[in-house]
């Protein structure tokens, strides 16, 4: 039974919508099955892939996510936003990209982030005059704004499987980031230029102090997450802890949060780390697999034949994660591609940080992508919206971030230089 079957087995239980982790797992044991090799070595292959200091991260900083939404944070943060750019035509579209960045600090998922804003941007701009496609549009694509900032867990999952500092992973998402929410920004300031209904509001006085006031506890959640990381104070695990710690302070003092909210708080966070466990365990034997079939030397030695240009070696790799995103959940794509891709893109000369943070973005993007955009299904589920008409949307947001897909291709630099400047 070779690799090609096996990867055709996934993509056709994928279609048929069979969950990730199980689409991935059949043809894999089968392979297992087919070609004499033990149960104990199946079990022990899936095992080692989770089997990871780091990977614990990952249950804590979701943990982080859910603590948040639950405590209002989102709410606090939004009405700070809507007085910073009240006056500005158009405010609510960059009140939803301010939004983004300051939960994206807290939350490190892109789906938390739109289930969470969903509920409460769209609706908001909606009430304003702003048409539905564009609220929904925006909403989707500044949700990809939280798995690209730090505490990114797309980040600690590559740089667990990629053996590279999630430290400076983190430092190198920074900038990438800050250009996505630019270039939304960017496309509202176009856009708002034919939309004269859309004008600002002057904030009542008093109005800036009071949201401000209320938006000091969040920030400091942040500060101490990114601020212990990169100090070498914490760990990214340690950090994620006491994370959760702060924020479950607030979550009393706010009262916003109960012992019995705290089930369901768990409930939640439970559910969704133990999908993205079993993904990782799965993605795992598939990698043993592949390299069992030297897939990773083949596509190698292809590459090095057709071209020997980084740069389009980046491009080829930006148009293949790009399709892989749009049926493939972002963990799972990265579990299965970075062991084939990155030995690759080191012989090129490709610094592993710089590839790490082009993956997560690539990614990111196919999660805006029929048929299986996560946050499409995440964002109409929320609002009530049908997927084709959130991706209707969510379409004309796709020409920015793209544009900052391909300047951070070209430039290595704009990833590499904060980490460079922290000396990580």
């Amino acid at each position: 039974m070779s690799a090609a079957l096996v990867v055709t087995g996934i993509l056709v239980l994928l279609l048929l919508r069979v969950p990730v982790a199980f689409a991935i797992l059949g043809p894999t044991l089968l392979y297992m099955v087919v070609t004499d090799q033990s149960t104990g070595l199946s079990l022990r292959t899936a095992a080692q892939e989770v089997n990871s200091f780091p990977l614990l991260a990952v249950p804590l900083f979701i943990l982080l996510g859910v603590v948040a939404n639950h405590t209002g944070i989102a709410d606090r943060i939004f009405a700070f936003a809507q007085v910073l750019f009240g006056r500005v035509r158009a405010s609510l579209g960059y009140v939803n990209i301010g939004v983004s960045v300051g939960f994206s600090w807290i939350s490190g998922t892109a789906l938390a982030d739109v289930a969470g804003m969903g509920k409460m941007l769209v609706p908001a701009m909606t009430s304003r005059g702003y048409p539905r496609r564009f609220a929904l549009g925006l909403t989707a694509s500044s949700s990809l704004i939280s798995p690209v900032m730090p505490p990114s867990i797309p980040a600690i999952v590559y740089a667990s499987v990629a053996a590279v500092s999630t430290a400076a992973l983190f430092a190198a998402a920074v900038v990438p980031a800050l250009l996505i929410a630019g270039g939304l920004a960017l496309y509202v300031f176009v856009w708002s230029r034919k939309q004269p209904q859309l004008a600002g509001r002057r904030s009542a006085p008093g109005e800036f102090r009071s949201a401000a006031l209320r938006v000091v506890g969040p920030l400091g959640a942040p500060v101490l997450l990114l601020g212990g990381i990169l100090s070498g104070l914490f760990t990214p695990t340690e950090a994620a802890a006491v994370g959760v710690a702060y924020v479950l302070v607030l979550g009393f003092c706010y009262r916003r949060l109960t012992l019995r909210s705290l089930w369901s708080i768990a409930v939640e966070t439970a559910t969704t780390a133990a999908s993205i466990t079993l993904i990782l365990a799965a993605s795992g034997l598939l990698g043993w697999v592949l390299a069992r079939e030297r897939v990773p030397q083949d596509i190698a030695s292809f590459l090095l034949g057709f071209t020997d240009s980084p740069v389009v070696f980046l491009l080829l790799v930006n148009v293949a994660l790009i399709l892989i995103g749009t049926i493939l959940e972002p963990i799972a794509a990265l579990v299965i591609t970075v062991p084939v891709l990155l030995p690759i893109a080191v012989q090129f000369g490709v610094d592993p940080v710089h590839f790490g943070v082009i993956a997560i973005v690539n990614l990111m993007i196919g999660l805006l992508t029929p048929p299986l955009g996560g946050v499409l299904f995440v964002l109409g589920s929320a609002t009530r919206t049908p997927m084709h008409e959130v991706f209707r949307g969510t379409a004309p947001f796709l020409i920015p971030l793209l544009a900052v897909l391909g300047l951070l291709t070209v430039a290595p630099e704009l990833v590499l230089f904060l980490p460079g400047q922290l000396g990580l």
